[in-house]
């Protein structure tokens, strides 16, 4: 007798369900990171010939020394999956990686894989596909692979190391804000309570999945054009956290029209129906005690601090195309006041 029933097809994996969180919210979070390093500094090198730029102490995007008459640039980001499917994630990591070398005004060169891999839970051809998402991406931003390092561990975790060069001379850089300049923000907001409801229903958003594949290539290389020398990419931090750091480090108060920030579709209503990170949560808190919220109500706090991956740039200047989303005054009573 022939069976009439369809034919039963496994249930594709949800890379998500095997990790504790998703995407750059897993970040450590910034006030215990900082209790961590404090005091790490590199010492001055006695009789070295590649000075160190931009090091730990401003927290900026990525280290930078100087070789002859460029500049180095150097980073390294990775993180548990974010969305369910493994090429998407290759994509998104990848990208999120690149994006530190713009955010100092570099371009990249050659990136190396970091894989983590549950070897005994996860088949090896999704692992393929992440690292067939990460040299696509790579590909597009015309910057090599060269390898990698992998390892056997119990959660995937996937991004890469990112080798860059700059004009030492036009770095952007997070202590080099002034006051009267601009803030323009180069991506929506909305990713993180996003890609937190994907985990949560499997819903899939496209809106998301394209804007965190975006390369911040292009708006790098506008910032620079327009003459801007101050800028970060917004990550795990959100943007209040990122946008704490720049004013901190450029000694200016930061004020923003929450009215002018742009959200991604359904970001709102993700908050509303309360998909928000822990990852968000604690980056509110730490910037809490630095930020002058005035009437800004709760959810728009927590879009405000939303952890993203792979977001957009933050920069001090105008960029044709991005909304002004604030501008920087002289110091204040708080890096930072919401209007």
């Amino acid at each position: 007798m022939t069976s009439t029933s369809p034919p039963v097809h496994p249930a594709p994996v949800r890379l998500t369900q095997f990790a504790h969180g998703g995407g750059c919210a897993c970040k450590i979070p910034p006030g215990e990171l900082e209790e961590v390093v404090a005091g790490l500094s590199e010492p001055r090198l006695a009789g070295g010939d590649t000075p160190l730029l931009v090091g730990l102490a401003t927290g900026d995007d990525a280290a930078v020394v100087r070789h002859g008459g460029t500049a180095v640039v150097c980073t390294a980001d990775f993180f548990t999956p974010v969305v369910d499917d493994p090429y998407d994630w290759g994509r998104i990591a990848a990208a999120n990686a690149l994006s530190d070398v713009y955010a100092m005004g570099g371009r990249p060169v050659l990136a190396v894989n970091l894989l983590a891999w549950p070897r005994d839970r996860l088949p090896f051809e999704l692992a393929r596909e992440v690292l067939r998402g990460g040299l696509d991406i790579a590909t597009e931003a015309g910057c090599h692979v060269g390898g990698g390092h992998s390892v056997d561990d119990p959660e995937p975790k996937y991004g890469m190391a990112v080798t860059g060069l700059a004009d030492p001379e036009r770095l952007l850089r997070n202590d080099a804000g002034r006051p009267g300049q601009p803030l323009c923000l180069t991506k929506p907001l909305g990713v993180g309570v996003l890609n937190n409801r994907h985990k949560a229903t499997g819903e899939r958003f496209e809106q998301a999945i394209a804007t965190m594949t975006a390369l911040n290539r292009d708006a790098a290389g506008a910032a620079l054009a327009a003459g801007a020398t101050c800028a970060t990419d917004v990550t795990g931090f959100g943007l209040l956290g990122h946008l704490h750091k720049l004013a901190r480090a450029s000694g200016v108060t930061a004020v923003v029209d929450t009215a002018a920030v742009p959200y991604l579709d359904g970001a709102r209503e993700a908050v509303r129906d309360g998909y928000v990170s822990g990852g968000t949560r604690r980056n509110l808190a730490w910037v809490a005690p630095h930020t002058d919220f005035g009437g800004c109500d709760a959810d728009t706090r927590l879009l405000l601090a939303d952890a993203q991956t792979s977001g957009g740039l933050l920069v001090a200047g105008e960029v044709p195309g991005a909304p002004v989303v604030g501008e920087l005054v002289p110091r204040g009573a708080h890096s930072i006041v919401l209007r």
